[in-house]
């Protein structure tokens, strides 16, 4: 469950959003060089909100959104600047009010827009051209019913029996050429087809930042793993 973003400080949203768009476990250290320095009242209150998880990895804690604090995320963008803000606190929400709009025209989850940085971006073309990389970003949408069959026989193949779960960062490598909206709108259609079920993590503690990033949101709830009954 997500937390009003008026229930938070200032401080608490800031540091949420970099955590956001870190889209990893950050470490206490650099937390204080990316944005403001998290002491241990607003850390405890962000841990009992749910919002944060804490790990110790001595010398420092890696702090890493949780579900619930992606969810927060995504409704502090577009909210209304806190209370007394600074002059660059001002253009921050300016500038966030500007994203909303921008990934509720596109009808973008917000894992598309902040999650970890692409290792492999492009590809390779083969034959007379294969000089010549192609962004994927670039190809066109492919046909929904495609896309359907490519996440049916990639599913099969990492699946132990009919019905089990895979874990959508598994499937989303399988899928690493499909477009992220491609298999999104894929996704959320399959979830409403009988037979196709699509779960978040019971044990939020074992999810890693790929895990959060590779999570799909439907009904303002973040899917982790896909199940499919032949």
């Amino acid at each position: 469950m997500s937390v009003p973003p008026d229930e938070l400080t200032g401080t608490q949203q800031a540091v949420l959003l970099v955590l956001m768009a870190e889209a990893r476990a950050v470490r206490n250290p650099e937390l204080a060089e990316l944005g403001p320095k998290l002491d241990k009242p607003n850390r405890d209150e962000l841990v009992r909100r749910g919002l944060l998880e804490v790990t110790v990895e001595r010398p420092a804690m890696l702090l890493e959104l949780t579900d619930a604090g992606w969810v927060t995320c995504a409704a502090i963008i577009g909210a209304d600047t806190p209370d007394r803000p600074s002059g660059q606190g001002k253009a921050l929400y300016t500038v966030l009010k500007a994203l909303r709009r921008y990934v509720d025209r596109h009808d973008l989850p917000i894992s598309d827009v902040f999650g970890p940085p692409d290792e492999d971006p492009v590809v390779q073309t083969t034959g007379p051209n294969s000089d010549d990389a192609v962004n994927r970003r670039d190809q066109p949408d492919a046909p929904a019913g495609d896309v359907e069959a490519r996440v049916r026989a990639a599913y099969a193949t990492l699946v132990t029996r009919p019905g089990g779960w895979v874990d959508l960062v598994r499937l989303r490598r399988e899928l690493a050429d499909v477009a992220r909206h491609d298999l999104d709108a894929t996704l959320s259609r399959m979830y409403r087809i009988p037979g196709v079920s699509l779960v978040p993590e019971a044990n939020q503690k074992t999810l890693s930042a790929e895990d959060h990033a590779a999570a799909i949101s439907i009904g303002d709830q973040p899917k982790h793993a896909i199940a499919i009954e032949d």
